[in-house]
């Protein structure tokens, strides 16, 4: 990480061919100076169900004003980038198009280097979509009985996808044609709460083809997307900051960089407790008011994992919080309990899950 001063979170003696987090990591400077680009998810991070997650406007403003980059990184390939753009500015946060970095674009590249430039590919989603690949070269169509057809794309087409987009990549990838989608994510964080996600979409064709055929898969966490945003960004020292443990977290462990988890999506904190290594992220906060700060150390003493007052431990299978203060009194930080029991958890559960007991520790932190 050059000269940027990080402490903590060491990694376990597996480093290398596989990373072993035994608990956070701290940061003497806040992230937006330690990074030089924050890599963003959308869906849950910055808003959910079209508006902002509160304090998302503030604090991304807070760490541009502060030099930090940002960049858009997102599953869903429903909008284009200059749609996406439009609304996070409208939303307070400005943007531009090159800001945005969709699956979209990582699975039309894709598509485009394994077929001849100008070839119709079925598109199952939205423009998003249609506007990769046009961007790549390559012609979207709609029907299965294209002559050339050379591929199928699916991607998040919205909640109003008709059925029949569906009967047409399955009678195309029953014929043989290559099958692609630009993520398998199964949900997504909306404003009345979680729906069915592009995932869920490649499933019904997966069924319906007998479930023989596997799609090649562009986005986080698999190397495509960030190739993509490497190639667009341009970071240095980049964080990854994300809701999710299996795309957004997992994505940065596959490409050997920081993270910070959010929850403000889809992710709680018996989830994180329970995280295998590749879902372990570097950092964890509330919200993107931790990009503004530093990350305290937790310390391992005596069997105990303390942060900010906080002592978590193991005993009788369960994991024990203890310390802290008052949840909800002056200077009290539950996400400091939070990455005390993330270092008991995953030092207890070393390259596995964590299978222990979490419900006492949780209700002590009120959750």
């Amino acid at each position: 990480m050059g000269d940027v001063e990080l402490r903590g979170g060491e990694l376990g003696p597996e480093r290398g061919a596989r990373r072993v987090r035994r608990r956070p990591g701290g940061s003497v400077r806040p992230l937006s100076e330690a990074y030089d680009t924050a890599l963003l998810d959308l869906d849950g991070v910055v808003y959910a169900g079209g508006e902002a997650i509160p304090h998302a406007v503030e604090a991304l403003g807070a760490a541009r004003a502060g030099g930090m980059n940002l960049a858009y990184v997102t599953n869903n390939a429903l909008r284009t980038p200059d749609a996406v753009a439009v609304h996070l500015t409208e939303l307070g946060v400005p943007a531009e198009a090159a800001d945005v970095i969709t699956s979209a674009q990582a699975v039309a590249r894709l598509i485009a280097d394994e077929v001849p430039a100008g070839s119709p590919v079925l598109v199952v989603g939205g423009e998003g979509l249609r506007v990769a690949l046009r961007e790549r070269g390559l012609e979207p169509v709609e029907s299965a009985d294209v002559p050339g057809l050379a591929a199928v794309v699916q991607g998040y087409g919205g909640p109003d996808m008709p059925w029949a987009r569906f009967a047409e990549a399955g009678y195309a990838v029953a014929r043989g044609v290559p099958w692609y989608a630009s993520n398998t994510d199964l949900t997504i964080p909306g404003a009345r709460g979680i729906g069915p996600g592009n995932g869920a979409a490649v499933e019904v064709v997966r069924i319906a083809t007998g479930g023989v055929v596997e799609p090649k898969v562009a986005g986080k966490p698999l190397p495509p997307m960030h190739r993509e945003t490497v190639l667009r960004t341009g970071a240095e020292r980049p964080l990854v900051v994300g809701d999710r443990l299996d795309t957004d977290i997992e994505g940065a462990f596959n490409g050997g960089v920081d993270s910070l988890l959010v929850f403000t999506g889809v992710t709680d904190v018996a989830q994180l407790l329970a995280a295998v290594p590749e879902h372990r992220p570097t950092y964890v906060a509330a919200d993107l008011r931790g990009l503004l700060v530093g990350q305290p150390d937790v310390a391992e003493l005596g069997g105990e994992f303390v942060c900010g007052g906080w002592r978590a431990s193991v005993s009788g299978g369960a994991l024990v919080l203890e310390g802290g203060g008052e949840v909800g009194a002056a200077g009290v930080d539950v996400m400091d309990g939070v990455r005390a029991l993330c270092g008991a958890a995953w030092a207890e559960a070393g390259s596995g899950a964590c299978g222990l007991d979490v419900g006492k520790a949780l209700g002590r932190l009120g959750m």
